[in-house]
């Protein structure tokens, strides 16, 4: 074992290097530590246990059909009423026509996550889903967060598990992991109080994977939350993934301070800083022992800081986002996508081999470890 420089993370090393599970103490422990240096090689470590030298993206395009959206989160950006400059609405028509405009050959996974309409029947997202199976066969669906889910089921009074059948039987594929935010109520009650509560996003997740759906997690930090309320987040998803194992990745999001209410409000203008993103990377790496993969998602990070994050426990920095347009109306600096081969290269130049996967991480190619 390497040398510890903070003696508390003795032990803490000790379990992670004989692959036993951290508790929620010694979780809080690697938020406070300043040995930072251990703390990425044990995240290091484990992620090597998992994956050797692969490191994992997709061929994906960002797609949502609207911008409406009632619930007025004020962290958004992307969100619009009816009328406002900047809207969109699109039918299933013009979806497919936008989507056609924009598809590249060997794309695999079509990534949706939009508004919550007010006036959009259910009926129409089970139309969308089934006219992008037919037109471009052979590409995952992969959308709509447990947030938009549980908007699905007020508005087609309705349940979760009746709504996630229909739209599986539609195609869907997988669903991603937006909507969580931060499960902490003080929090939610400031920056997501009209969206679906964390009880409420969980079983649509435990839902989806009793089902057969792989989803996704994410957590947005960096805002007004406590690192308590950060690690309390991730304990409670590897609790629900000890009991489903449905998940499939875990993504953390920087909150992006520019052009929302949030940002106003509370001052909140500054990027959390790199070494707190890779921080907590690794603690993510370290505490979500039963998830497969944990994602630096590049267009949060930049894609330079989503290259060192390799070495702090990530196994996957999603993919090219084509048309990405969420956090880009937050202000994320990184651009808006990435090529197949600048994902490979980016990954190849941290000393890591590339693998282009699909949207429940089938290998779709393996890539040379050298340019």
């Amino acid at each position: 074992m390497n040398r510890i420089l903070d003696s508390k993370l003795e032990h803490v090393a000790a379990k992670v290097y004989s692959g036993e599970r951290l508790s929620f103490e010694e979780g809080l422990e690697l938020f406070k530590t300043r040995d930072l240096n251990t703390l990425m090689r044990l995240a290091d470590h484990v992620r090597r246990e998992k994956h050797d030298d692969r490191t994992y993206f997709v061929h994906s395009l960002r797609f949502s059909q609207t911008n409406i959206c009632y619930v007025g989160c004020p962290f958004c950006a992307f969100a619009k009423r009816f009328g406002e400059e900047g809207a969109w609405d699109w039918s299933v028509e013009e979806s497919v026509a936008w989507v056609r405009a924009r598809y590249e050959p060997g794309l695999t996974e079509i990534h949706i996550s939009s508004g919550h309409h007010p006036k959009k029947p259910f009926g129409y997202y089970l139309e969308l889903v089934a006219a992008l199976k037919k037109n471009f066969p052979g590409v995952q669906v992969k959308a709509w967060t447990a947030a938009e889910i549980h908007h699905f089921a007020k508005i087609a009074k309705s349940d979760y598990s009746t709504v996630l059948s229909e739209l599986k039987e539609a195609g869907l594929d997988a669903m991603p992991g937006g909507g969580a935010e931060i499960f902490a109520e003080r929090v939610r009650r400031q920056i997501a109080k009209n969206k679906v509560n964390a009880e409420g996003w969980l079983e649509v997740h435990r839902t989806a994977h009793e089902m057969g759906l792989p989803t996704n997690a994410t957590m947005l930090y960096g805002h007004i939350e406590t690192l308590e309320e950060r690690l309390d987040h991730m304990h409670r998803l590897r609790q629900l993934q000890d009991e489903t194992g449905g998940f499939m990745s875990f993504i953390p999001l920087a909150f992006q301070p520019l052009g929302n209410n949030l940002a106003q409000n509370l001052g909140k203008t500054e990027f959390t800083t790199g070494l707190d993103d890779l921080r907590n990377l690794a603690i993510a790496r370290l505490y979500l022992d039963n998830f497969p993969h944990i994602k630096g998602y590049w267009a949060t990070l930049t894609a330079p800081l989503a290259q060192i994050s390799l070495d702090w426990g990530v196994s996957d920095i999603d993919g090219t986002l084509i048309a990405e347009s969420i956090v880009n109306a937050a202000g994320a600096t990184s651009g808006r996508a990435m090529t197949k081969e600048d994902l490979a290269q980016t990954i190849r130049r941290a000393g890591r081999l590339p693998v282009e996967r699909d949207a429940v991480y089938n290998v779709v190619r393996i890539y040379n470890a050298v340019a």
